[in-house]
């Protein structure tokens, strides 16, 4: 069975329950990250990228304010699988109103983890706005395009090849609609030919004066009050 490209975040509010899901990943060769409670799964997929979320389905019942509208937002990011432990088994179970998930640990790792992209949480919430772009890469060469979204920490932009890119490649954006340049770089590469739109997702590498302008023009909002959490 393939492991995942990076590791799990696992969340239990039960010292035990968490011991065994951890132990059912390693028994399957994934790695994993344990948490107490969705905060603090929440704090680690901000700073590291992980592939999917495996929840004991106990905690995001009892889950209440905060926690349970990060345990949404974490679900509607990650590919998931929330569980029940019995004994050493591990049940899928679903919530009314959850779209389908996998039948079995096994499946969620072979199929949901392994072929989603490892990603870090959004600290900020996107907002859908078209705007032009010019790629620029450091031998000098140009490429045309447009943002599907934009954040104050980033940006989505369309390419109809974006194999061409790699994360952790650093470029140059250009806005000429605003006069502004801007370092950024990619962090993930959604490709073409899988029925979503093609592109990179990109981070802007520092905020200056001329970009936190045009991002307060454009999301006609603050940073500190435009955190990516779904509304409660």
């Amino acid at each position: 069975m393939p492991s995942p490209p990076e590791a799990i975040l696992v969340i239990a509010y039960n010292d035990d329950s968490r011991s065994i899901l951890t132990a059912a990943l390693t028994k399957c060769g994934a790695a994993s990250a344990a948490c107490a409670t969705f905060a603090a799964a929440e704090e680690l997929a901000l700073s590291t990228c992980y592939s999917g979320l495996l929840i004991d389905l106990p905690a995001i019942v009892k889950a209440k304010g905060e926690e349970k509208i990060i345990a949404c937002t974490l679900a509607s990011f990650f590919p998931t699988l929330r569980v029940r432990v019995i004994g050493a088994m591990l049940v899928p179970m679903t919530l009314a109103g959850d779209a389908r998930q996998d039948n079995s640990l096994g499946e969620f790792l072979d199929k949901s983890c392994t072929r989603f992209t490892p990603r870090r949480l959004r600290l900020y919430r996107r907002r859908q706005l078209c705007v032009s772009t010019l790629l620029v890469r450091r031998d000098g060469r140009e490429r045309r395009g447009y943002t599907l979204d934009i954040s104050w920490g980033g940006a989505f932009i369309t390419d109809s090849e974006p194999e061409r890119y790699t994360p952790g490649e650093h470029l140059e954006l250009v806005l000429h609609e605003f006069g502004l340049a801007v370092d950024i770089t990619v962090r993930w590469v959604r490709s073409w030919g899988i029925r979503q739109i093609p592109g990179i997702g990109v981070s802007f590498d520092r905020m200056n004066e001329k970009l936190e302008q045009t991002l307060k023009a454009l999301l006609r909002t603050s940073p500190e009050l435009d955190r990516d959490r779904l509304s409660s």
